[in-house]
């Protein structure tokens, strides 16, 4: 039976449930976790080894730059169309095919002896990426039993603890060894394919059960609004996505530089530091998805990114011990928001789920790409300082989340 909506407010439709569809398979969500653990590994094995190929092949920075562009672009632009694609015709071993893609990336980089080669590399390990994140996020959702926030959290914390061990793994075998070591590696890729080989097994037979209890049954609730509603919260995320991603980079890849230029650490020091705030990163987002489970995504947008404001203006006036704390408090607090904007705008576009994936995942390759672009180009002209001191103003723009309209069931809210 069809329900009249009003274009100015949400409502919410429930389908029937059954009780097998509530179940939490978290041995899925284990599996996707750590495969995404193996995937952002690979990932950020290519910038970490950024070194060892400009000494190799004398590479210029503008040269380095192209590589991270290709690599990130690819990822940014294929990633809502794999998304939009597999939402329509799913694919349960595309995830293996996808991590099979980055492995050829992988044994091409661990070989290439040209520049043209590299960047086909990178081509390759991030077409991977755009084939894993939007599939993996919807057989997350699956798995969630309706725990949709815990379920992106547990699923994303994984990445964030790969791109952490990159640069660790890097300095251990890739600087010592050279470029060739790449290849031992190899083997991660490997133990993904099988995880994710039996990963899609299990996507197959739910797919199959799916269609033989019907399309009606499901743990799924329906948002119905007008679709300029719709369009303004995409492009208000959009915005905080913006807020989010351009500080974090500034973090992520300049931390170093500016506790080096500010206080006179070692490199070691700086790199601890950093260690120290991307734990801190990967804590906020297995955080953000259950206290959003809880009390409602929009509420953690609100705090995860308007509430970073008070300790990003402080930092830059910080002696070092306090920096490092507030590094801390700025990572465990913005990270929780990737989460909740997720499957926030999953609810807001429901059937799509992997092209919402894909997209602001693919949204978070581009900015972190020409967002480092374009503050290392700031620092050159002005000063590392003087950076932060902008940067520092960005969680403001999280005053937009007011403009995000009502999409969840009133029990989470309360």
């Amino acid at each position: 039976m069809s329900q009249r909506a009003d274009p100015n407010s949400a409502s919410v439709l429930k389908t029937p449930v059954r009780a097998a569809a509530e179940t939490t398979v978290m041995g899925i969500l284990l599996a996707l976790s750590l495969s995404h653990l193996l995937n952002d590994t690979i990932q950020s094995l290519l910038p970490a080894i950024y070194p060892v190929l400009k000494d190799s092949f004398q590479l210029s920075y503008a040269q380095i730059g192209t590589i991270t562009f290709v690599f990130q672009m690819t990822g940014s632009l294929l990633q809502p169309v794999v998304g939009f694609y597999t939402d329509r015709r799913p694919k349960p071993y595309s995830l293996a095919v996808g991590m099979g893609v980055t492995l050829t990336g992988l044994v091409l980089l661990s070989q290439a002896g040209s520049f043209s080669h590299i960047l086909m590399a990178a081509a390759l390990v991030g077409t991977g990426s755009a084939v894993f994140h939007p599939e993996a996020s919807r057989v997350a959702r699956l798995a969630s039993g309706g725990r949709h926030g815990f379920a992106q959290s547990l699923f994303q914390v994984g990445g964030n603890l790969g791109t952490s061990f990159g640069p660790l793994l890097a300095a251990l075998v890739v600087v010592p060894h050279g470029q060739g070591s790449i290849l031992w590696f190899s083997g991660i890729a490997l133990l993904g394919i099988a995880v994710l080989s039996g990963v899609g097994g299990w996507y197959q037979r739910h797919l199959a059960e799916r269609r033989a209890r019907g399309a009606g049954h499901g743990h799924e609730h329906r948002v119905v609004l007008s679709r300029k509603r719709v369009v303004w919260a995409i492009a208000v995320l959009v915005v905080l996505m913006f807020s989010k991603f351009i500080y974090l980079v500034s973090l992520s890849n300049y931390y170093t530089f500016y506790l080096i230029d500010r206080f006179h650490v070692t490199v070691s020091h700086a790199q601890y530091a950093l260690f120290v705030f991307l734990f801190a990163v990967a804590a906020g987002t297995i955080i953000g998805g259950p206290v959003g489970d809880r009390i409602g995504r929009k509420r953690v947008i609100w705090i995860s990114i308007l509430g970073v404001a008070p300790f990003s203006l402080l930092l830059p006036y910080a002696n070092l011990p306090v920096t490092i704390a507030l590094s801390v408090c700025i990572g465990v607090v913005l990270a929780s928001a990737f989460p909740a904007i997720i499957v926030y705008a999953q609810e807001l576009l429901p059937g799509n789920v992997g092209l919402v994936a894909g997209l602001f995942f693919g949204l978070a390759f581009g900015m972190a790409g020409i967002g480092a672009a374009l503050l290392g180009g700031l620092a050159d002209r002005t000063s590392i300082g003087f950076v932060f001191h902008a940067c520092a103003w960005l969680p403001l723009i999280g005053l937009l989340t007011g403009f995000l309209p009502e999409v969840e069931p009133a029990r989470a809210r309360k």
